[in-house]
């Protein structure tokens, strides 16, 4: 009979016992590692079938998990091998071993993996009454507890944050969005993404439309504040990256005009002697699958720039963040160029 005490098992079943001596066999098992050195002490979180490889038996931690008792069972099959409210490390742990599955096959999302990811306007994990956890829309596990199971089709490539596997910023909002009914939480959430430095408006935008949701009064009120502070953001970065290789100083912020009047584009930084235009991608669909008219308009837009002799670089955001120097020598590639190439047609350059 096996005994459990002090976090340690004391006794484990399959021994052979001669007097006082005990003698191992080919059937003995080997004895596991006591609680208190395993990895998962710290946030003391085992399934029965860990207990039961402990040597524990299913009615012994039913029997703990009694009001008053030293363990409770947050989840059914998970246990947790101590009194008192689970801090949001055991929460996480707890819902991760009930939807178990393989590698890759549970994913934190929504409110928990924004708050994992450092988001300040939401509440921490021990607020929330559920867990958003991403299975394979193939598993057939239920929201239970604190565990609500999200099953789903498109799964993440997931993060590392500590100890957990996490959605990426994008899909993690979105999930949370999706079960947002108030605009000003919304744009909360969006605002502190990109202000905060999480990521950029366009994977936002993406992630919101293929889970449909721009259509939602709430989220469609809050994408031109998003795309807003993106641009701001990225033109920011793009004075930084034209300052870091002491480029030329260009015009920002400019519309160009044919002599005669057409309106050709708005560019946000423009070398008039090098006729070299610059403009930050913040193209972003509008709903489901919308890509074409912008991608359509903006290629008839550099296509008469060209025209004109005109070099057209386009910076995403994503760039300007993670590769500055990159962007920095493109420009620099582009300006060097335009000394052997002839001269462009005129134009007019007007601010924006």
């Amino acid at each position: 009979m096996s005994a459990f005490a002090d976090g340690s098992v004391t006794e484990v079943a399959g021994r052979a016992v001669e007097g006082n001596r005990r003698v191992m066999n080919d059937n003995t098992p080997i004895t596991p590692r006591p609680l208190h050195q395993r990895p998962e002490a710290r946030c003391r979180v085992m399934t029965a079938q860990e207990l039961r490889d402990h040597g524990v038996a299913p009615a012994v931690a039913h029997d703990r998990c009694r009001p008053g008792g030293p363990w409770q069972m947050p989840l059914p099959g998970v246990f947790l091998l101590r009194s008192g409210p689970p801090d949001a490390e055991e929460t996480l742990h707890a819902v991760l071993r009930y939807t178990g599955g393989r590698e890759g096959e549970a994913v934190v999302s929504g409110l928990a993996a924004l708050a994992l990811h450092g988001f300040t306007s939401v509440p921490p994990v021990t607020a929330l009454d559920q867990v958003d956890v991403l299975v394979p829309r193939v598993r057939r596990l239920r929201s239970t507890g604190c565990a609500r199971i999200v099953r789903t089709h498109r799964m993440p490539r997931p993060l590392r944050v500590g100890d957990f596997p996490v959605a990426p910023v994008p899909r993690a909002l979105a999930d949370a969005i999706a079960r947002l009914p108030d605009a000003l939480t919304v744009r909360r959430l969006l605002s502190e993404a990109i202000r905060g430095g999480h990521c950029d408006p366009q994977p936002v935008v993406r992630e919101l439309a293929r889970g449909r949701l721009l259509g939602r009064p709430q989220v469609a009120s809050a994408i031109d504040t998003l795309l807003t502070e993106g641009r701001t953001l990225a033109e920011d970065r793009l004075l930084r990256a034209v300052r870091l290789g002491a480029l030329p100083d260009p015009c920002w912020n400019v519309a160009l005009w044919l002599p005669d009047g057409p309106f050709l584009a708005e560019i946000d930084a423009y070398w008039p002697r090098h006729a070299v235009a610059v403009e930050i991608d913040m193209r972003v669909p509008r709903q489901r699958g919308d890509t074409t008219g912008t991608d359509e308009e903006a290629l008839r837009r550099d296509q008469t720039l060209t025209g004109l002799g005109i070099t057209v670089l386009r910076l995403t955001p994503r760039a300007l963040r993670d590769a500055p120097n990159a962007q920095v020598t493109t420009i620099e590639r582009a300006l060097a160029a335009a000394e052997s190439r002839p001269s462009a047609s005129y134009v007019v350059v007007m601010p924006r």
